[in-house]
């Protein structure tokens, strides 16, 4: 009976009654509009390499005014997005061609793009990168694979120890591409650094690793996987809030950044409060079944932390943290 009672009282929201909190999260601060493509380039054989790269462009500069219209911050195009055949002849030829059209793209439109590719870096090494495109056309960040196939390195792609977390306008950014998603000392590397945002490029979907991800990260997640499985964007809980389909190769999503899960052991009465208290400028979603809740805040003059600090709710982290410290305390462990 208590946790009918309250999870009537504190109005948390089912993933099928998500859309219904839209208009409220549009008024928050650190909403941000993102994109996923879910598409290459189709085969094209040419004696012309420079033919092959203006199919290349040709091609994206049709995928990208399917989501223009929603005015995205952030867009993001699968793996090796940019490499359309095989051979050096090619790469030769493409240089920084297509990375030239998508910075002038992305700076039209005002919005990031993240982009697979194949490249040499400044050492004249073979990397499978993301890179990340700016609002400007600059470059603001570069991700290289650090866990390339048995192939991939068979072939020359080298692999790479650098994990950053890329600074955007809208926050902070966390990449994985393809085959790096199998590797928990990646995801847990990130789950410490406590990104706002993963962007995973890649061929291969993963299945329930990218739930894994967003739970363990605590992070939005945006995949961009091409061939027949959909590209699709998750909520900190691995729920799935938007997702390319059999019909379309893209999906968008507005996600709202200002948010934290929090661990429902200790907090009902405070999550109680905390709703009654801000209505509609709270969003407090439950999966189920996880006994983790999602707390969003929708008020632009009031963020997340303020709202958790002063409801004397801690988040799932510091709530499992001091679990651990309390079992090394005393006589409770033996």
């Amino acid at each position: 009976m208590k946790t009918n009672y309250i999870r009537r009282t504190i109005f948390l929201v089912s993933s099928s009654a998500i859309l219904l909190l839209i208009p409220a999260i549009a008024m928050a601060e650190r909403n941000v509009t993102v994109a996923t493509i879910g598409n290459v380039p189709p085969s094209f054989q040419s004696e012309n390499k420079q033919e092959m790269v203006n199919h290349v462009i040709t091609f994206w500069e049709k995928e990208l005014k399917q989501v223009y219209p929603d005015k995205p911050d952030l867009i993001v195009l699968p793996e090796f997005c940019d490499f359309s055949g095989e051979g050096e002849e090619y790469l030769k030829v493409r240089k920084n061609q297509v990375l030239d059209y998508l910075s002038s793209a992305a700076k039209a439109n005002h919005c990031y793009i993240a982009f697979g590719t194949k490249r040499e870096d400044k050492d004249g090494l073979w990397r499978n990168s993301c890179v990340i495109i700016d609002r400007n056309g600059e470059i603001a960040g570069i991700y290289n694979k650090n866990f390339p196939t048995i192939g991939e390195m068979e072939s020359g792609i080298k692999a790479c120890n650098d994990a950053p977390v890329i600074q955007c306008d809208f926050g902070r950014v966390a990449v994985v591409i393809c085959y790096d998603l199998n590797f928990d000392e990646l995801r847990l590397r990130y789950a410490r650094e406590k990104p706002d945002l993963i962007i995973f490029s890649s061929m291969y979907h993963g299945g329930i690793a990218q739930n894994m991800w967003a739970y363990t990260c605590r992070a939005h997640f945006v995949g961009s996987v091409y061939r027949q499985t959909p590209s699709q964007i998750r909520n900190p809980m691995g729920e799935v809030v938007a997702s390319s389909t059999n019909y379309f190769d893209f999906a968008v999503a507005r996600i709202n950044l200002d948010c934290a899960l929090v661990h429902l052991d200790y907090n009902w009465e405070k999550l109680t409060a905390l709703k009654e208290k801000y209505g509609t400028s709270v969003s407090i979603s439950d999966p189920g079944e996880l006994a983790s809740v999602l707390v969003t805040s929708n008020d632009s003059k009031t963020t997340v932390d303020q709202m958790l600090r002063e409801s004397g709710i801690e988040r799932l982290d510091d709530y499992l943290n001091r679990a651990r410290h309390f079992r090394q305390s005393k006589d409770h462990l033996k």
